[in-house]
């Protein structure tokens, strides 16, 4: 069988993506589960973060979360058996790429999919929604009341954001990045007499980032957000960054509209905060947390937790409370391409139907 691999090159322009004969070994280990899969999603590759934790390879698989049905158990797995749909998501040393027609993977990384949910749905999502998940519950702890900052909240990890806070009871600020983001996401505010709004205020950062700090003082009294979930972060002046972080807030802004006890959770990977904003933090008695959602697949320390998580996960999907925007699955044969322009960033993220 085949499946997607990479093959790193010393710049991101010598990247390739290959197809690439694989195959399983007879023996199934005795606690995995073979899988076939129907659905795949392809995310970008941080190829900086498999070198930190030590994955070097020639050839990295390419395509970690997936849905399928269980073909196979090992003599010692408890929680599946044959025939059972299942979702879930590869870790970072597997050696096999999700986009096998055939898998073998532990069963700690794996729940139940239900049955009204679709393949492709919940293998487009669940890294959005495990992120989300993430940043509000683990990081965050919100809570009912709590005002929420969500940045570019029509991107799929937004808009997770978005609809889990207001589950929860949380009134939800959000900024578009273009008129039709902007569009989208008053799309998703209250009409006259409707008492459970999604967004309470958008607001457009597309002209000027700068338009960001008087909005959120006054949409808060001047208080602040409680929680802050960004998409990245502008660490100089705007001449000083390239066209793709132009849209982004500049740290002190963020800094700045944060509350009293607030809470940032970032996926800025080499934030830096200087001196003042350190002050700032510390006057708001504040803090900041990095989001790196990988920690649940790179450590057992806190598995029954993680497999929690992406339960309750597709447990709302299918329930419609977690509503993602629609992926067109793309056949395997356009998956190369479709890869390439993921990782170019040029698109947020491809699914593949198998």
């Amino acid at each position: 069988m085949k499946g997607l691999y990479c093959r790193a090159g010393v710049s991101d322009a010598e990247t390739k993506f290959v197809i690439q004969e694989t195959s399983l070994p007879e023996v199934l280990g005795s606690h995995l589960v073979r899988v076939q899969v129907k659905a795949c999603g392809l995310s970008p590759l941080d190829l900086k973060l498999l070198g930190d934790v030590g994955i070097q390879r020639d050839l990295i698989p390419v395509g970690r979360e997936v849905a399928g049905v269980v073909l196979q158990v090992g003599d010692n797995v408890s929680f599946f058996q044959p025939e059972d749909e299942v979702v879930g998501i590869l870790p970072l040393d597997s050696p096999c790429s999700g986009l096998c027609d055939v898998i073998d993977i532990d069963e700690q990384y794996l729940v139940q999919k239900p049955e009204k949910l679709s393949s492709v749905c919940v293998a487009g999502a669940l890294r959005d929604g495990l992120c989300a998940y993430t940043a509000l519950h683990t990081h965050a702890r919100m809570a009912a009341g709590h005002t929420l900052l969500v940045m570019d909240g029509a991107s799929s990890f937004g808009l997770m954001c978005i609809q889990l806070a207001c589950y929860h009871g949380a009134k939800v600020l959000t900024t578009s990045h273009s008129p039709q983001k902007h569009t989208f996401l008053e799309q998703l505010r209250p009409s006259v007499g409707v008492q459970d709004p999604l967004v309470a205020k958008v607001i457009p950062v597309y002209n000027s980032s700068s338009d960001l700090l008087p909005v959120v003082l006054e949409e808060t009294g001047g208080l602040g957000v409680d929680i802050i979930i960004d998409s990245g972060v502008r660490l100089h002046g705007e001449e000083e960054e390239s066209e793709g972080t132009k849209l982004l807030p500049h740290k002190h802004d963020i800094i700045s509209v944060l509350g009293v006890g607030g809470h940032w959770v970032t996926s800025h990977k080499d934030l830096q905060l200087d001196p003042p904003d350190c002050r700032l933090l510390y006057l708001k008695s504040a803090s900041v947390t990095f989001l790196n959602h990988e920690v649940w697949t790179a450590s057992s320390a806190q598995q029954g937790r993680y497999l929690h998580i992406l339960k309750d996960i597709v447990d709302k999907m299918s329930a419609g409370v977690l509503r993602p925007q629609p992926e067109e699955a793309v056949p395997l044969y356009e998956a190369t391409v479709a890869m390439e322009t993921v990782q170019r960033q040029q698109k947020g993220k491809a699914v593949v139907q198998l």
